[in-house]
């Protein structure tokens, strides 16, 4: 059930006629988003290595930041005072927030399991070291340790979740739920189910109205519970539905998933959480997802990985990246990908790149090579992520998503 009073609205242009691919447009009172769409991560209110001023060079369409960190620090009553979200972050553009629920998994059996993101795959985690749960889990609600000090404890449930969320203004927040992790059984999966249905329902009852609400489907990898959940919120007033929790062990696992819960939906526009390398964006697209977030581009870029497209070797083999420290690129005297327009590309080879990174690399204190190569790297992945997401919605509207798919995709 669509919420009648929505302050979006989602109207669908094309779609694939092989596929449930869609191109579409969701417009908030902050401006439009030309779906299918991947929302670049700025997780405290900033994209690292980059200003406003760059962000607004590169031109993304919306962006999210995570209500815990902003909760915590400066505090969303503070950002609040400042104006909002938009102000804060000298962004004009709509804006999503997430519940502060991922940090449930993150802060608690991620941190015992020593998974620092949730890494839905094998080859996506990234390890960390094991320690203590910083989180305890009630039926109102999640109990943090805050992880900066002094390391209070403080509670979120949806009421607070909700107030956070209107506190910093955003265009688009999601409910308030409990991430699940890979290594949860089918019992506490159920249990944490139900447990999210019911924050989810109070999320819609506190929550500002002038806000677009998400709701959020689990279930994990188990069909009944997934088509059960994705039946319940559908049936809600939300203004537009998530997929979240555990997607199971494989990306085939992923693609049943979808395939199960994507005949329950209507039209309201479908959001991926944290979902955003390039054969995930063709294969959920190809499914009916319009919008991702995922911090996937800006954090490999930190490392030295960079984005290419299959004109410049990129494949699923190498994930369409290099790694510029390799001695191969030493000599190298052309761009990091000959078909990208973005201003990294169009002012640095690849030779000047790797000897920025060295020299970031070598000497850990120099904060400046830090940052310029932050900016250089990020700005050439956001870029070129977005500029693929424009190329999909471009061969959505042309009835040519297969051919793109299998030009990008092939082995």
């Amino acid at each position: 059930m669509a919420n009648q009073n929505s302050p979006i609205s989602f109207q669908i242009l094309a779609q694939d006629p092989k596929s449930k691919a869609r191109a579409g447009i969701i417009k908030t009172r902050y401006g439009n988003i030309e779906t299918p769409y991947l929302v670049p991560v700025a997780t405290k209110g900033q994209i690292k290595s980059l200003t406003p001023k760059d962000i607004k060079k590169i031109n993304p369409q919306a962006l999210l930041a995570n209500t815990y960190h902003l909760h915590l620090k400066p505090g969303d009553k503070k950002i609040r005072k400042l104006g909002g979200l938009h102000k804060f972050m000298h962004f004009s553009k709509p804006i999503f927030t997430d519940s502060g629920g991922f940090q449930a998994f993150s802060l608690g059996i991620g941190a015992e399991i020593g998974v620092k993101k949730i890494g839905f795959f094998p080859g996506e985690r990234i390890p960390s070291p094991k320690g203590d749960s910083h989180v305890k889990i009630t039926k109102k609600g999640v109990m943090f340790k805050s992880i900066y000090p002094p390391y209070e404890e403080h509670f979120i449930g949806p009421k607070e979740s909700m107030q956070i969320q209107s506190n910093l203004g955003a265009d688009i927040i999601m409910a308030f739920d409990e991430c699940t992790s890979p290594s949860s059984n089918k019992k506490y999966i159920e249990e944490s189910m139900h447990r999210s249905h019911r924050w989810e329902l109070d999320s819609i009852k506190f929550h500002n109205p002038n806000q677009a609400l998400y709701g959020i489907i689990h279930g994990g990898w188990f069909k009944y519970l997934r088509i059960k959940s994705a039946k319940y919120i559908n049936s809600l007033p939300f203004d537009g539905i998530a997929i979240g929790g555990s997607l199971g062990k494989t990306k085939k696992d992923m693609k049943k998933i979808l395939k199960w819960i994507i005949p329950q939906l209507n039209d309201r526009p479908r959001h991926m959480l944290g979902i955003g390398w390039i054969d995930d964006l063709f294969n959920c697209i190809e499914q009916g997802i319009d919008t991702f977030d995922c911090v996937e581009m800006t954090r490999i870029a930190r490392h030295g990985n960079l984005y290419i497209s299959p004109k410049a070797g990129g494949s699923l083999k190498n994930k369409f990246r290099i790694n510029i420290q390799k001695i191969i690129f030493q000599e190298d005297k052309k761009p990091i990908d000959p078909s990208c327009k973005c201003l990294t590309c169009k002012k640095y080879s690849k030779s000047k790149l790797r000897k920025i990174y060295k020299k970031m690399t070598q000497n850990k204190n120099d904060e400046k090579a830090k940052d310029f190569y932050g900016k250089l790297a990020t700005t050439h992945n956001i870029s070129f992520m977005l500029n693929l997401a424009s190329q999909i919605r471009e061969s959505i509207k042309n009835n040519s998503f297969q051919k793109l798919k299998d030009y990008w995709l092939k082995e």
